[in-house]
This record gives structure tokens, sequence and C-alpha cells, in this order.
């Protein structure tokens, strides 16, 4: 049986709130509408999303992607970040891997896609930011960077990713926190780089989630 469009995405928005993963449920819907705002702009374009964890905001992303015929690529190494290690605050010993005792969140992210048929919509690239974004050609009309948070892999993301915004195309950036004491520094200093250069302008925030719009050529 074939769903009504607006029941579809009820279907995946609710699924996209039951997944494992950090996005409080608001700034979900927020990266959702940025998805649908870049997919109008850029009917069939392509997103990317640089960090999928157990694919939430992939979900979320996913969403807006098929309800404009576009694709979102979504890029993980599936290990985690710093934080995610033993030891760590935001550790959860059920993603680790026995064979190799790693983290391992893709059969997860697999799981939520495929629970809601989302595989002809969201394409799953696992392996380094840096390497597949030095061979990346295709223009995108949505970037959402929420990898890892350290200094190093913050800055590859920006610095890699967001050459390949087409102009009008989006800009979203997770766990931005003017105060220290909220959050580290990474995603609030690449979210300032991007307003400092001039190619970008702010026009969205819900909680720790800011979309810039890339400034026409």
């Amino acid at each position: 049986m074939t769903l009504h469009h607006d029941d579809r995405i009820r279907v995946l928005l609710e699924h996209a709130v039951s997944v494992r993963g950090f996005m409080p449920d608001d700034e979900g819907i927020a990266l959702y509408e940025a998805g649908l705002e870049a997919g109008t702009r850029f009917p069939g374009g392509a997103f990317l999303e640089i960090g999928a964890w157990c694919g939430k905001s992939s979900v979320y992303l996913g969403a807006a992607a098929e309800s404009t015929h576009s694709v979102l690529f979504s890029l993980d190494h599936h290990r985690g970040s710093e934080e995610n290690q033993v030891g760590w605050e935001h550790h959860d010993e059920d993603l680790v891997d026995a064979h190799d005792g790693r983290l391992n969140t893709l059969p997860h992210w697999q799981r939520s896609i495929g629970d809601v048929d989302l595989e002809m919509s969201v394409v799953g690239l696992v392996g380094d930011s840096r390497v597949v974004s030095s061979l990346w050609t295709t223009p995108l009309s949505l970037c959402f960077i929420d990898g890892g948070h350290g200094e190093e892999p913050a800055w590859n993301d920006f610095n890699g990713w967001t050459p390949h915004i087409a102009p009008r195309g989006l800009l979203a950036i997770h766990d931005v926190f003017e105060n220290p004491d909220d959050g580290g520094r990474p995603p609030y200093e690449i979210y300032c780089a991007a307003l400092e250069s001039g190619k970008f302008a702010e026009i969205g925030a819900t909680g720790s989630l800011r979309v810039l719009e890339r400034r026409a050529a």
C-alpha cells in the first residue's frame, strides 16, 4: 500500500524521533525544514551530512530528500568521535563490535534507513571525511556538519566541504554554542569563520543548530 505524502512524512519523522542519537526533536525538525528549502531550490540535487551516528539526522534529511527528489549522501567512518570512546561521557557499550572491540554504528545506521525504506533517497558513504572531500566534484544544495567536534576534524570538515556548496545552497552546523560552558568550541568557531568569510549569511537558528546560506556568486 502506498502512503499519502503527508502520512509518509509523518511516518518518517516519527521514526527519526525514535532513532538513537543526540539531536533534540526541535532541531531535527529544523534540519528537515532546511532540507526541504534546499531541495526546493535545487530539485533533484545532492545533500551531504558529515557525521551520521545511528541515523537520526539521516532520517530527518532523508525525509526532505525524498520529498524533493534529492539524494542525501551520509558520510561517517562509523567508529565514533573522541567523546564516544571508552571512558568518555557519550560512550555506549551496546555499539561496540565484539569482533574487534571498536565502536561500529554502521549496522544501526543501516537499520534506521532500511526500516523506513529510504535507501533510494539516502546513500551511505563509509570513510574519512578528508579523503572523500578531496575527490568530491558534485555541487551540494545542502551540507550538514556534525562530525567530530575536536578542532582538527571540525576544521577538516569545514575546509573540505564548504567549497562544494552551490551558490544559494545551505550550510547547517550542529552543536554551535556561544557559551563555552554549554559545549565545545570548534563547531562555534567554524560557524563564526563561515560568517566572517563573507560567503555565508545566517538564515535560521534552532537550539544549537545554525543554518546559513551561501551567497550568490
